[in-house]
């Protein structure tokens, strides 16, 4: 049992640093401490709004809740503020390398530490898969509009009747070449991305607001309070990525001062901007309307307005890329750490000396991401990436209550507010919205768990850092 729960354990401990983390940290790390807070915060903005506000807005509206989306936006929202608030606590006095994963490591031992990471692999790998494939869509509607159209049997998997999503392959393989530049251009990159982004949807807002008609939102809650549950489940898809802001922590300037801004600034930058978008896209359109895959585009389309249409696809292509890109950078650092930590192949543990980036990390995940994504009809899974991501949020709002008892001195330059409350509302919503997920989404997910904890002790256990030094 001592080497299954190692909570108490020197090198378990030698996590729990304080001061700012440099790029000398932790095995000889050559990661390059160059995000600012500013750069943390726009990562956040850069990974949260892409599939959710250009997709999946319209989809809830439509099917769940109607105009009471708005109320599912809010409540999905709650959970991750409550989620956010502990990433902020933990980033900030843990520090090290960031991610859910980091924190269960310091707090809760190696095997919660070793779930948390395989689910963090699963909720990465999957999402940017899954919106590598709204991507294509995007970008294949777009091709047609200048007349250059692609085959049908290139923009669909196997099972869907074609040979391959060639879009969607090609921009996970171009999203690893830039990350493998380094992570200074990945962010600035990202940055002219996000202000695409935020244009369109500043596009959006400003044509909407004189097209508003109140008659839209009568019903408000057509499908009841259940349908308002169901609809938060499945947009808390669009929060999915204010997480990968933590995975940074190595490559922050001042992770303890800079990781909770970027945390927070970006989740509450990005409810703002879903609850408003949510609410006139449901009032200048009928709700029943916007079941299509561009229901933002869609809409402009209905009241005339093909130019801010056009725009607005444009800013969810750009949008949809920059969520790619953090979602990967996300996976790649997480792996890494996994790997250094010895519970993955050490193959994968090295930083690229000249481009300080984890290159067999980002060209293995890439192979991999782009197979899933072309050759699979993923959609159907997208839902795994929702349960996996509110179990990683569980098990972070546990580690702020238990840290606090079990290690009470240490030092806390954020500390969550009403705690051990805050955290326990933080795990009550995230498990109403697991429990208003679908039983085949449980049960798959029960799968890739047992098969995480059949690697555990197949391979990680006797391999990792903490066996070696025991």
């Amino acid at each position: 049992m001592h080497r299954l729960f190692p909570l108490f354990r020197r090198e378990t401990m030698s996590l729990l640093r304080t001061k700012p983390i440099n790029a000398d940290y932790l095995n000889g790390s050559d990661l390059r401490p160059v995000l600012s807070a500013f750069d943390l915060t726009l990562l956040g903005i850069g990974a949260i709004i892409g599939a959710g506000i250009f997709v999946l807005t319209g989809i809830a509206a439509a099917t769940q809740a109607g105009p009471a989306v708005v109320l599912s936006f809010v409540l999905a929202g709650l959970a991750c503020a409550f989620a956010a608030l502990a990433y902020a606590e933990l980033a900030a006095a843990v520090g090290g390398c960031g991610s859910a994963y980091g924190y269960a490591y310091a707090g809760l031992g190696e095997v919660i530490a070793w779930v948390i990471g395989w689910d963090l692999i699963l909720e990465y790998g999957v999402a940017t898969a899954a919106v590598s494939i709204g991507w294509s869509g995007y970008a294949a509607n777009a091709f047609a509009a200048v007349g250059l159209p692609l085959p049908e049997t290139l923009l669909h998997a196997p099972g869907e009747g074609g040979l391959f999503n060639l879009p969607a392959m090609v921009i996970i393989l171009v999203l690893g070449i830039l990350l493998g530049i380094g992570v200074h251009a990945s962010a600035r990159f990202n940055a002219a991305i996000v202000f695409v982004k935020l244009l369109a949807i500043g596009i959006f807002i400003v044509v909407a607001l004189p097209n508003v008609d109140a008659r839209h939102w009568q019903p408000f809650l057509p499908f009841g309070w259940e349908g308002v549950a169901q609809g938060a489940a499945m947009v808390f898809f669009a929060y999915i990525g204010f997480d990968a802001v933590s995975t940074a922590a190595e490559e922050a300037r001042n992770p303890q001062r800079d990781l909770p801004i970027g945390i927070l600034a970006s989740l509450a930058v990005c409810t703002l901007v879903y609850i408003l978008v949510a609410g006139l896209l449901t009032g200048i359109v009928p709700y029943p309307s916007l079941n299509v895959a561009s229901p933002v585009a869609e809409a402009l389309l209905r009241i005339g307005h093909q130019w801010a249409s056009a725009l607005v696809a444009a800013g969810a292509i750009a949008g949809l890329t920059s969520v790619m890109l953090v979602l990967y950078y996300g996976l790649s650092r997480v792996f890494l750490a996994m790997s250094r930590d010895g519970l993955l192949p050490p193959v994968f543990a090295e930083v690229n000396p000249r481009t300080g980036t984890p290159l067999r990390v980002i060209l293995m995940a890439g192979a991999l991401m782009a197979a899933i994504a072309g050759l699979t009809p993923i959609a159907e899974v997208a839902q795994l990436v929702n349960i996996g991501t509110l179990a990683a949020f569980v098990v972070v709002c546990a580690g702020v209550i238990f840290m606090r008892r079990s290690h009470p001195g240490m030092p806390r330059p954020f500390r969550i507010p009403f705690s051990p409350l805050t955290p326990l509302l933080g795990i009550g919503f995230c498990l109403y919205l697991m429990l208003n997920l679908s039983v085949v989404t449980w049960l798959r997910f029960a799968i890739w768990m047992g098969l995480g904890l059949a690697v555990y002790f197949w391979y990680s256990r006797s391999h990792s850092s903490l066996t070696r030094a025991s």
